[in-house]
């Protein structure tokens, strides 16, 4: 069930990088995501919606490596601080106030930047690390499994983000990011570093809405990208006809398929489980490395 593109390596880059988004959640961007790493000889799977992680349903690693994820959050000494207000008037959050002659710290909006610190002309503010999240890895199979979640309360999962693919970096072939759904900055921090994204639509007006939503974020971040469609019937797609108009090359379609759905619905790798479905996912990412392959060669 495995497929390996010969010479992809003498073609584009080695461990390329790619980004799998959604306007919204429940669009197939995790279908998509673990079949095609399941697919593959050299993909590893990184789940990068931290605030609600699910690929791991699917793949059911066996996790062989933990990491707590921390930030720095300023510790102010009350006897040293003079009440100067210069980390104050520093930060741009407004994370710090002068209250009751004494500097307080608003940690829930703390960016963690270490500015504060920076500019104490009296050395009054240290910084301590406060745990926010968890990285994990692992392996399902021959599939390298990354996953991280941030704990709860936290307002933001970039940190988390930011240290997962920190670990990623050393992954030598291809990489699916499943990235988290719609166009926050969550998913920016996902997709900044990656070399091709796939916006995954559905075939309805409002799947054609979010399909427009992804698709300028890549153009924003001027990344290349390529459209799969998913629960394609015998009726019109707004969603194909916004990649028509838009010259947004369609990598694959998906079919709605009851079966399919069935064994997504009960967290089932479907290329592992019927060889129809194994087929079309090759046949996808056959089609979805030769064109990064030949955008990687535009490129340079």
């Amino acid at each position: 069930m495995k497929i390996f593109i010969p010479g992809f390596t003498d073609m584009g880059k080695s461990n390329p990088r790619i980004a799998i988004l959604s306007g919204k959640g429940g669009t197939g961007k995790t279908l998509v995501s673990v079949n095609l790493s399941a697919v593959s000889d050299d993909a590893a799977y990184v789940d990068c919606d931290v605030e609600e992680p699910n690929g791991h349903i699917f793949l059911k690693p066996e996790w062989t490596e933990r990491m707590t994820v921390s930030t720095k959050l300023p510790l102010v000494d009350r006897d040293l601080c003079t009440g100067c207000r210069k980390c104050i008037d520093f930060c741009r959050f407004n994370a710090l106030a002068y209250i009751a002659k004494r500097v307080v710290v608003f940690e829930n909006v703390c960016h963690s930047c270490g500015g504060c610190s920076l500019v104490c002309p009296e050395n009054a503010i240290s910084e301590y690390d406060n745990p926010i999240g968890e990285i994990m890895s692992g392996w399902s199979g021959e599939t390298k499994v990354y996953s991280g979640i941030t704990d709860i309360g936290v307002e933001s999962g970039v940190p988390v983000i930011r240290q997962l693919l920190e670990e990623v970096r050393k992954e030598k072939g291809t990489v699916i990011l499943d990235c988290p759904p719609g166009s926050s900055c969550s998913v920016m921090e996902s997709i900044k570093d990656s070399d091709y994204c796939i916006l995954v639509a559905e075939p309805s007006l409002f799947g054609a809405h979010n399909l427009r939503m992804v698709h300028h974020l890549a153009m924003t971040m001027g990344k290349s990208f390529g459209a799969i469609l998913n629960k394609c019937g015998v009726d019109e797609d707004p969603s194909e006809r916004y990649c028509i108009e838009n010259n947004i090359r369609i990598i694959g379609r998906i079919p709605f398929d009851m079966e399919l759905g069935r064994l997504n619905s009960n967290g089932i790798v479907a290329v592992r489980e019927n060889e129809g479905y194994a087929a079309m996912f090759k046949e996808i990412f056959a089609a979805l490395i030769s064109e990064v392959n030949c955008e990687t060669a535009s490129d340079t």
